[in-house]
């Protein structure tokens, strides 16, 4: 389990999380004497590639999938990529066609955008006010030359869920391969391939108390994939280039912990947002929650104060470590892209506070952090 010895009340885990002890432990033997490279034949080799392949099935447990099923990449955004751009012929793009939706994360849009340029047609699908989309939407998105349907799993700025087990059940009527963006919700809510229903699903380390700079994606087995990288053939030739063996041994044990801890850090982690959601909407009666009220992870908290920047309130905020949206493009004072998709008007929108918990935090901070919150606020609203 992390340490509690983060400066300030860290309340931004769907940006990143601090990586596990657990995890940290796992890696360091492959930092210092365990350097060999996974695919030499001699012990100091075999035990590298043995590391990797524990790890492997580390991960493959708590997705519920066989080992072979599982290649590691560099994060969520290669594993992204290399399912969009691996379901296309790119000598023939005009005959494909992939359904998303508005709310998904820029490694999926920006990708399907590029598919888009060179010939292939992308259908983006609108959400409602809860940010879901809605799968008879999906249905009759679904067309002779569609390729692949995409819809995340979890928002990482509203925590919303989509209906992807509904969404999967169309999608096989049609024959249709079907993809999650899951970066957000693994280790946070039980994720299970066969539940689900997906053909590919997506996985980013350090979203999970794992280190930053390794992901996986699922590949159902005898789901044809051209390889985003082409090399020597590692991976069974789905990813080539060596083992990261360091950050895949560090997501294997973070997966383990994540499988050991889910049930009691989802109850724990829920108790704690719905308390500070409790907190501020009695300290601060006309906030407006984005998103779905129940259809959401447990450790998400995306509300708006409405007629102030939600940039101006964290900066009387020095000691809450927060986001006003994604943290991808947190730099730029614009609505968000998935907030504006849900129909949040601007003045209700720019007064959005991304609040998310993790293990890190305690009850005493939620407390601390809505009293700051509140605080900060009515100043404001005092014209201070």
């Amino acid at each position: 389990m992390p340490e509690k010895d983060i400066s300030g009340i860290y309340l931004d885990h769907n940006a990143t999380t601090p990586v596990a002890s657990e995890a940290l432990e796992a890696m360091m033997p492959y930092l210092k004497e365990e350097f060999g490279n996974p695919s030499s034949g001699y012990s100091l080799g075999v035990r590298a590639h043995d590391g990797v392949e524990a790890a492997r099935n580390e991960v493959a447990s708590l997705l519920g999938c066989r080992p072979g099923e599982i290649v590691f990449t560099s994060g969520g955004t290669e594993s992204n990529n290399m399912v969009l751009k691996g379901m296309i012929n790119f000598r023939a793009t005009e005959r494909f066609h992939v359904i998303t939706t508005s709310v998904e994360h820029p490694a999926i849009l920006n990708p399907a955008l590029f598919l888009e340029e060179l010939g292939a047609r992308v259908s983006i699908l609108p959400v409602d006010r809860t940010g879901r989309v809605d799968p008879d939407d999906v249905g009759r998105a679904i067309s002779s030359d569609t390729t692949l349907i995409s819809v995340m799993l979890a928002n990482n700025e509203t925590g919303t869920l989509q209906p992807v087990k509904e969404i999967s059940d169309i999608a096989r009527a049609h024959n249709i391969p079907l993809h999650t963006d899951a970066a957000q919700a693994v280790g946070k809510i039980r994720v299970d391939v066969e539940e689900l229903g997906v053909d590919f699903l997506t996985v980013a380390g350090h979203k999970l108390y794992g280190p930053k700079g390794v992901g996986v994606l699922f590949i159902r087995e005898g789901m044809g994939l051209a390889p985003l990288i082409h090399g020597a053939g590692q991976e069974s030739g789905r990813r080539a280039g060596t083992e990261n063996v360091i950050l895949a041994v560090g997501l294997g044990a973070a997966c383990r912990v994540a499988m050991e801890r889910l049930d009691a850090d989802f109850q724990e982690i829920e108790e704690m947002r719905n308390h500070l959601q409790e907190l501020l909407f009695e300290g601060l009666g006309d906030l407006v929650l984005n998103g779905h009220p129940d259809e959401r992870l447990p450790n998400t908290l995306n509300i708006s104060v409405p007629g102030i920047q939600g940039g101006r309130m964290l900066e009387g905020l020095p000691g809450i470590i927060a986001s006003t949206g994604a943290a991808c493009h947190d730099r730029t004072v614009s609505l968000s892209h998935v907030l504006s998709a849900m129909g949040v008007p601007p003045e209700v929108g720019m007064g959005a506070l991304r609040l998310t918990l993790g293990r890190t935090n305690s009850t005493g901070q939620i407390e601390e952090a809505a009293q700051q919150i509140i605080s900060r606020v009515r100043r404001l609203r005092d014209g201070q």
